[in-house]
């Protein structure tokens, strides 16, 4: 039985509301932020981009939902809703909260390109009997399908996977509605073995204390400027639009 928190939380991730916004320079964005909101930029349906701002709450909802930045939601802008989607959004370096997002109209006809995460199932034999470490190299697989097709995950039963067996994309449950753009030969996972630590010899200690120390070099990361996200969605937006055209 759904509780009144598992609606409320339905009909958070399934709706969004935009509000045209002034866009170009920085102090926009800022007002943008002030206000409670986060500058984004909508596009895609053979559409005009256009500067929006949204609750940053609603899109955080959405991203931390089961299906992610591949949810499909009801847009709301200038009396007009569209089914869109979330591709691409930017966080603050120091107190991660949300600056940008990009927004994508969507079709529910035509099929799309996303990046679907794989999620490894069972007991690996390789680790249960012979002490190995389960490692995940891939946890991502891209994939086209139909807007209503995208999985919100790809599992992949691991039980039965020991050393010098390597599962692949290939061996990825597959559907006839989505079609698997990444590499059929890419490795997903496998069993490696547990490393030893050996302990340094006392000729090896002596050494290593008796060398000099080098004097630690602290690394400063250039700081991102507020604003510079803004102009970032509103190009990659022009060149997506651009894109789109094209193809026609």
């Amino acid at each position: 039985m759904a509780t009144a928190t598992d609606k409320e939380q339905k009909i958070d991730i399934s709706s969004l509301e935009a509000e045209p916004r002034a866009a170009g320079s920085k102090n926009d964005a800022r007002r943008v932020r002030r206000n409670g909101k986060i500058p984004a930029v909508v596009y895609g349906a053979g559409k005009p981009s256009a500067p929006v701002s949204v609750d940053p709450r609603q899109v955080a909802r959405i991203l931390h939902s089961a299906t992610g930045h591949n949810t499909i939601f009801d847009l709301s802008l200038d009396g007009e809703r569209s089914k869109a989607m979330i591709v691409d959004w930017q966080y603050e370096p120091i107190k991660g909260g949300l600056l940008h997002i990009d927004l994508k109209r969507i079709a529910m006809d035509q099929k799309l390109t996303v990046m679907v995460p794989v999620v490894l199932k069972g007991e690996a034999a390789g680790v249960k009997q012979q002490g190995g470490i389960l490692e995940q190299v891939l946890r991502e697989v891209e994939v086209e399908c139909l807007p209503q097709d995208i999985p919100s995950e790809i599992d992949l039963d691991v039980s039965e996977l020991v050393f010098g067996k390597v599962l692949r994309v290939q061996d990825l449950p597959h559907r006839e509605n989505i079609a698997f753009l990444t590499d059929e030969n890419q490795p997903v996972a496998h069993i490696i073995a547990v490393k030893e630590e050996v302990a340094p010899t006392p000729e090896a200690a002596a050494a290593e204390a008796a060398a000099p120390s080098e004097p630690e070099v602290i690394k400063k990361g250039k700081q991102e400027e507020e604003g510079a996200e803004e102009a970032g969605g509103e190009e990659k937006a022009e060149k997506a639009e651009k894109k789109e055209k094209e193809k026609k």
